[in-house]
């Protein structure tokens, strides 16, 4: 191994995997030797430019905390994690669609009775949320969890607001015989990904901005089914058609509607269907709950 040069080093690095026992590994390794060294070739990457990346990459990295996962923001802003979501989320008719999960989910989220008021008295406009889960077919689904967290009506999350001294926007529900759930809340504004590190300095440079549309968060689960993780977005909001993770899907657009009761206030209705797990399907990763 020896003599290399910009034609023959691909094949010399794939070569050298030939004993990783691992097949799956290897595949993934061959792959992305192969894919690698041709972006390399076809930018003819400088090493100036090669030492940039590098030190994106680093400062990347020293930017993560059990807080804040720099690298999640990394993947989805460049659309990496809402292709793996796709490939791993071909849903059957029936099915909701899934988007990403986001950085802003914890896991010491309060369990509530049904028709709970999850602001606990954060300003901003009423919202009465329900919403149903069934399978693809319609049968309803009792007892699935129903996990919800969203942003306040200043853009943002409880996580980001030391102040406060118990979580707020957030909770998980159980829904009834009939599969239904339905909870209190304020409307949630569109609000910018964390933009104060490398992240928001390749969107800068790139021209993009890190707005996400308003949404609110669900993830959903029940013995036998795939969780869903997905959002439902403000069909209001700005930023639909430009969301900087790329997480909008027409399926996941819903009109926040005018109460038709007493008092002021919007209303969002929505089915929730999940996919039916098979030997070839997993729950989501609880890694990611992390």
């Amino acid at each position: 191994m020896r003599d290399f040069d910009e034609h023959n080093i691909t094949d010399a690095v794939i070569a050298s995997l030939a004993q990783t026992r691992d097949a799956r590994l290897k595949t993934i390794m061959t792959s992305l030797v192969r894919h690698l060294h041709d972006f390399v070739r076809d930018v003819e990457l400088s090493f100036e430019e090669w030492n940039r990346a590098i030190e994106f990459l680093t400062r990347t990295g020293q930017m993560c905390s059990d807080k804040r996962q720099e690298f999640i923001l990394l993947s989805d802003t460049l659309g990496v994690s809402m292709l793996v979501d796709a490939i791993n989320h071909r849903m059957p008719k029936g099915a909701t669609e899934t988007t990403v999960l986001g950085p802003f989910f914890v896991v010491s989220r309060p369990d509530e009775p049904l028709g709970a008021d999850i602001s606990r008295g954060i300003e901003g406009e009423p919202l009465l949320v329900e919403g149903s889960v069934s399978s693809p077919d319609r049968t309803p689904l009792e007892g699935a969890t129903v996990d919800v967290w969203q942003a306040d009506d200043d853009g943002y999350y409880d996580v980001q607001r030391p102040e406060l001294q118990s979580s707020v926007l957030r909770a998980r529900f159980r829904t009834d015989a009939g599969g239904r759930f339905f909870f209190k809340s304020i409307m949630p504004a569109f609000y910018p990904i964390p933009d104060d590190g490398p992240v928001g300095e390749m969107l800068g440079a790139l021209g993009r901005h890190p707005n996400r549309p308003a949404h609110i968060h669900f993830m959903i689960a029940a013995d036998g089914y795939e969780t869903l993780i997905t959002h439902i977005f403000n069909a209001e909001s700005p930023y639909l058609d430009s969301d900087a993770v790329f997480g909008v899907k027409n399926s996941l657009i819903a009109t926040f509607g005018k109460h038709a009761g007493a008092g002021s206030g919007r209303i969002l209705t929505y089915h929730f269907g999940l996919k039916p797990l098979s030997r070839q399907t997993e729950s989501y990763p609880a890694a990611r709950e992390a």
